[in-house]
C-alpha cells in the first residue's frame, strides 16, 4: 500500500524554469479554490498556474484527493489554538470560531469537512486542542466515552452551522435577492398560512423570535451546546 502523503518525504528540489514544492502547489490551488470554487481545481489547472507541466506535480502528489487533503490542512494550519490549561469553555469557543472564519475566508474548506477525519498534522493539531479543551469541562475528564460524545457534538454543530452559513451566501450570490429581500418576497405567502391557523409554533417563532445576523446565530447556538455540556 502506498503510505499516505503525510508519511511521503518533500522530492528533491530540482533547477527548473519554475521551481516547484508542495507549499506553492497547495497554495496554487488554494487561490484556484477562493476565486472559482472546487471545480476549478485539478493537477492541470495548477500546473497551468505555477506555469509547470502537469507531469511535473505528479512528483509531490499522486491524486486529486491528495492535494484536497493538503488544502484542507493548510487551512487549518491558519487557525489559532488555545495554549493548554485555560478556560474549558473560552478554548471551545475559540477552536470553534477558527472554523467559522477560515470557511467564510475559504468557502469550499466547508464542502471538505465531515466524513472521515482529517490526518494531516495541522488537523490533528486542532482536534488535540479541542479534547484538550472538553477533558476539563465538568464530567468529561478522563472518559474516553463522554470525551468522544462531546468532541461530536461540538463538531456537529460547528460543521452544520458554518455549512448553512455558507449555502445561504451562495443562494444570496446565485439568485442576486439578499435574505432579506427573500423574506419579503416569501412574507405574503407564509403570512397567509399563519393567519390561517398553520403552523402555530413556527408562527410563534416567526412573529416573536430574534432576528440575528449569521454571527450572533452562531454565538447562540454555541452557547446552547456549551450550557449542555455544563
Amino acid at each position: 500500500m502506498t503510505p499516505l502523503i503525510w508519511e511521503r518525504p518533500e522530492p528533491s528540489t530540482r533547477s527548473a524554469l519554475s521551481p516547484l514544492s508542495r507549499d506553492r502547489i497547495v497554495r496554487a490551488a488554494i487561490a484556484l479554490a477562493d476565486a472559482d470554487g472546487l471545480q476549478a481545481v485539478s493537477l492541470r489547472k495548477v500546473a497551468a498556474a505555477l506555469d509547470a507541466g502537469p507531469m511535473r506535480l505528479y512528483r509531490y502528489v499522486d491524486t486529486k484527493e491528495e492535494l484536497l487533503d493538503l488544502m484542507v490542512d493548510a487551512v487549518y494550519g491558519e487557525l489559532d489554538l488555545p495554549g493548554a490549561g485555560g478556560d474549558w469553555q473560552a478554548g471551545v469557543r475559540s477552536l470553534a470560531h477558527g472554523i467559522r472564519e477560515a470557511a467564510l475566508r475559504h468557502e469550499w474548506f466547508a464542502d471538505l469537512l465531515g466524513g472521515r477525519p482529517q490526518v494531516g498534522p495541522a488537523a490533528l493539531a486542532h482536534v488535540e486542542a479541542t479534547l484538550a479543551a472538553l477533558r476539563c469541562a465538568p464530567g468529561i475528564g478522563e472518559d474516553p466515552g463522554a470525551l468522544m460524545r462531546a468532541l461530536q457534538a461540538v463538531n456537529g454543530y460547528v460543521l452544520g452551522a458554518v455549512r448553512h452559513e455558507v449555502v445561504e451566501l451562495r443562494t444570496e450570490r446565485e439568485s442576486g435577492l439578499t435574505d432579506r429581500q427573500w423574506q419579503a418576497a416569501a412574507g405574503p405567502y407564509l403570512m397567509r398560512l399563519f393567519e390561517a391557523g398553520r403552523y402555530p409554533t413556527l408562527a410563534h417563532v416567526v412573529g416573536a423570535g430574534p432576528h440575528d445576523d449569521p454571527a450572533e446565530m452562531f454565538d447562540a447556538g454555541l452557547e446552547v451546546l456549551l450550557a449542555g455540556l455544563r
